[in-house]
């Protein structure tokens, strides 16, 4: 199920950034003294008595000629879009400016909950300073200071006390759900529609949980049944929504987080791009299955080497999805798409497969003979046990003496004897050290 969005929005300079990193407990936002300097909306994963979200911290919103202020206002009306809750960020150390009477006023369409925080009342003297922004018409402010920490507390608690009821994922176990994920104009959609004309057995289009997006259930010709999650409405809104690239992270993610497999669709005509890395890191994060699918493949002329040589190119720009299988189709002529829901079902298999403790530790234990285990100022690492404690993404706990010593160079390398010993196609695979009592 997608989890919960909050939208951090406000004029230059009140402080979102800052704020932004203490509820995610990074520093993950550029805090910098000067007006305007957060430019790109920034996502991170929070979590708050028990409850976890997607927060966005937004560029401001501001009047006037200033270089970015467009697209920054662009941004900002896209995160409240997509949020669930709104917090509008101002400064207690200004009274209220015109700049934060048009932010209100652009609050005031949306129909998503807003809770009104005045940031920088760094002590109890400055709470008087709150009531003026009683005139924004928004409610009760909450003081707030993002630098001391001051506030937040309350804060997050009226903005999960906003968030949707949680709903129970609609599908059976032995669905899969699959998403297709990748920069604008890659050609998701021209797949999307190319892959449910291939499956001709199409069972319904329903709304998603996804905000705006429809689930396309269908059925191979093995019988399998496939859920395809729209990128939260890419069929609906079309070429015009998904132009920018900034706009279309906070899509991914949200497929992501309901999908078990993952498509990364490149395009073959423009090659490899650092926004192609980025989505498929989020997926690779999220535990998901990937599958690396290279679309436009018919437009290429081609001779013996072509496909060997993307497939180093790739190879060298993914290093950390060497476990993906890539597919080369073309949603134009549908080229290979047939074998797309084999691949999928595969990867699906992958992800859920579980290895008895015993075979597992044969494994760990001839891997440990080829390769003794590194040493520390005259100590060695230990093995003594291993078992596999989850599944999607299959996850491994290796009982050690010290779990410090297991560098990572040495986990890779158990885990690619693992990948020898097991058919692990497409997933990422944890190993965690954990010190045996």
């Amino acid at each position: 199920m997608a989890k919960p969005v909050i939208a951090i929005v406000g004029r230059p300079n009140v402080g979102k950034s800052t704020i932004f990193n203490r509820i995610v407990g990074e520093r993950i936002s550029i805090v910098e003294d000067v007006s305007g300097v957060t430019r790109d909306r920034i996502y991170a994963d929070g979590e708050w008595l028990g409850k976890e979200f997607n927060i966005i911290d937004t560029g401001g919103i501001d009047i006037g000629d200033e270089p970015f202020l467009e697209q920054i206002k662009q941004q900002a009306e896209i995160a409240m879009d997509e949020a669930d809750v709104i917090i509008f960020i101002t400064s207690g150390r200004e009274s209220v400016t015109d700049a934060d009477e048009n932010v209100a006023k652009m609050l005031y369409r949306t129909k998503k909950p807003v809770l009104l925080a005045v940031n920088k009342i760094d002590n109890p003297e400055m709470r008087n300073d709150v009531f003026d922004f009683y005139s924004l018409g928004l409610g009760e402010p909450y003081p707030i200071s993002g630098s001391h920490g001051l506030g937040l507390g309350d804060l997050l608690d009226a903005a999960i006390g906003h968030f949707p009821e949680e709903t129970e994922e609609e599908y059976d176990d032995s669905v899969i759900k699959f998403s297709l994920i990748g920069r604008p104009n890659v050609g998701k959609s021209s797949l999307v529609n190319a892959i449910l004309g291939e499956e001709r057995v199409i069972v319904s289009d329903i709304a998603g949980t996804t905000r705006d997006a429809i689930d396309t259930e269908f059925v191979s010709a093995d019988g399998t049944e496939f859920v395809m999650i729209d990128t939260a409405g890419m069929r609906k809104r079309g070429k015009v929504y998904e132009t920018t690239e900034k706009y279309s992270v906070l899509r991914a993610l949200r497929a992501i987080e309901r999908s078990d497999v993952v498509l990364v669709v490149l395009d073959a005509e423009t090659g490899i791009r650092e926004q192609d890395k980025k989505v498929a890191g989020y997926a690779h994060e999220a535990g998901r299955g990937i599958i690396i699918v290279v679309n436009k493949w018919d437009t290429l002329e081609k001779d013996n080497s072509t496909m060997k040589k993307f497939e180093e190119d790739i190879r060298e720009s993914f290093a950390y999805l060497s476990y993906a299988p890539i597919v080369y189709v073309s949603a134009k002529t549908k080229q290979r798409l047939n074998t797309l829901p084999d691949v999928i079902q595969r990867v699906s298999m992958s992800q859920n497969l579980r290895i008895q403790s015993a075979v597992l530790n044969d494994v760990i234990m001839d891997a440990v003979a080829m390769n003794p285990t590194p040493t520390d100022k005259g100590k060695r690492l230990k093995i003594y046990y291993a078992t596999q404690v989850a599944i999607k993404p299959p996850t491994f706990v290796i009982f050690v003496n010290e779990p410090e010593m297991l560098h990572f160079s040495y986990s890779r390398f158990l885990e690619n004897r693992i990948r020898d010993a097991f058919t692990f196609e497409g997933t990422p695979i944890r190993i965690i050290a954990r010190q045996r009592k």
